[in-house]
């Protein structure tokens, strides 16, 4: 007898969370590897960091696609440094939200979706764009913390 906890993760039917499904079928044609985690979240790793697809079943459609990450001793700044980086991230790249909460960094992207939305491509640019963010907050508190501009200082 097979173990039961060594059968496939298999994808739930169509009509139950449909843009679930797109974006899970969309991935998987990018050659990632999602699962769907505890919050009914689609989970994918992307340049070994965890990000998550949120999917939202109104009308219109939408999509949050969106990390967090656990600010530690190491990371320099404090909570206004932080906060600074985050608001100047945010006004400089206009769809992408950036806020720090306590010790956490969050990242997220909030999209609608129409039925002729090719969902790959924008996945992945979506997926990079919430990665490029959180290097830009970094780069960000740096520059602060040498007394540089901020990202929305420059424009």
């Amino acid at each position: 007898m097979t173990d039961p906890t060594s059968l496939p993760s298999f994808p739930p039917p169509p009509d139950e969370h449909p843009l679930r499904g797109k974006v899970l079928d969309a991935l998987i044609d990018e050659g990632q590897q999602p699962r769907i985690d505890e919050d009914g979240d689609v989970a994918v790793s992307v340049q070994e960091q965890m990000l998550f697809v949120r999917c939202l079943d109104t009308q219109p459609p939408m999509m949050r696609v969106f990390g967090q990450w656990l600010l530690d001793d190491t990371m320099a700044g404090d909570e206004i440094t932080r906060l600074r980086a985050a608001n100047a991230v945010t006004s400089a790249l206009n769809l992408v939200k950036v806020t720090v909460n306590a010790d956490r960094l969050a990242v997220a992207v909030d999209l609608i979706v129409s039925d002729g939305t090719e969902l790959g491509p924008l996945l992945t640019a979506t997926l990079e764009a919430v990665l490029g963010s959180v290097r830009t907050w970094h780069q960000t508190v740096t520059q602060l913390l040498e007394g540089g501009p901020a990202a929305d200082d420059e424009a």
